[in-house]
């Protein structure tokens, strides 16, 4: 099963240079990503062990269109088992795909503070922890020492009520479970995240209520839908349209040749 557009709510496309992983919290119980494995067998030969897909490596290259990407949807980036050595070619990729937003989501938060420092950031590589009960807040601690122009949490499976610590963090994810073992989520677990993020100017993302199926329970929280992303999302939107704009402008001749992209 090959990367493409998804219906992740707060992503345009996903990229799965691996697959695999395997259970290291709550919020993993029921993974969503596991249960395509056994539903689609013949596209995951190995079933949900970690295996690496070179062959994906350039797909992020021919996506032409400036798009939210969110790696290893199937997987976890920092997994003990990814070399560092092509980690570090992922992370390559990325730097020289700079119309395009990566979105990194780990469990890992100890591998990820780790290996941060050994590796090249750029602006356009974001970088998010899970944290899906107060047990697990202390990954937010682990991420505040990332040098990531974006970081974020995903609140997703939401599985209690959580008092976070927002210096530092950019954007919150907040999700219910989904399936038909699918554990409940509580309206003032979710009212309580969104009042932090106002106290904090945090961007605030709803994604789904959850149920039998991801859209059971819709998306409206006492009937808005809340789709913020951090700031630095629309800057680059706008950068890479004015890029465009100067590049059309030189094809007509509106311009002078000699320059490259608007300031």
């Amino acid at each position: 099963m090959s990367s493409s557009n998804t219906g992740i709510e707060w992503t345009d496309k996903t990229w799965n240079p691996t697959t695999g992983c395997n259970k290291v919290s709550p919020g993993c119980r029921y993974c969503y990503a596991e249960a395509l494995t056994e539903r689609f067998p013949q596209n995951f030969p190995h079933g949900f062990q970690l295996t690496l897909h070179p062959e994906r490596l350039e797909q992020p290259r021919k996506w032409r269109t400036p798009s939210r990407i969110f790696v290893n949807s199937m997987s976890d980036l920092f997994h003990k088992d990814v070399p560092f050595a092509y980690l570090q070619e992922i992370f390559t990729v990325m730097r020289e795909t700079p119309w395009h937003i990566y979105q990194i989501l780990t469990k890992r938060d100890q591998n990820l503070a780790e290996l941060a420092p050994k590796l090249e950031w750029s602006e356009n590589i974001w970088v998010g922890v899970s944290v899906e009960n107060q047990q697990y807040a202390h990954r937010v601690h682990a991420l505040r020492q990332i040098p990531s122009a974006v970081r974020f949490l995903s609140c997703e499976p939401l599985l209690g009520p959580l008092d976070l610590n927002l210096e530092g963090i950019d954007w919150v994810i907040v999700g219910g479970e989904s399936g038909r073992e699918h554990r409940p989520i509580k309206p003032e677990w979710v009212r309580d995240i969104l009042r932090q993020t106002r106290e904090t100017n945090t961007a605030f993302f709803f994604k789904q209520w959850g149920g039998h199926h991801s859209k059971a329970g819709g998306r409206l929280l006492d009937g808005e839908m809340w789709d913020e992303m951090p700031p630095a999302w629309y800057c680059h939107v706008d950068r890479w349209q004015k890029q465009k704009s100067s590049r059309q402008r030189k094809h007509n001749g509106l311009e002078p040749r000699y320059l490259i992209s608007a300031k």
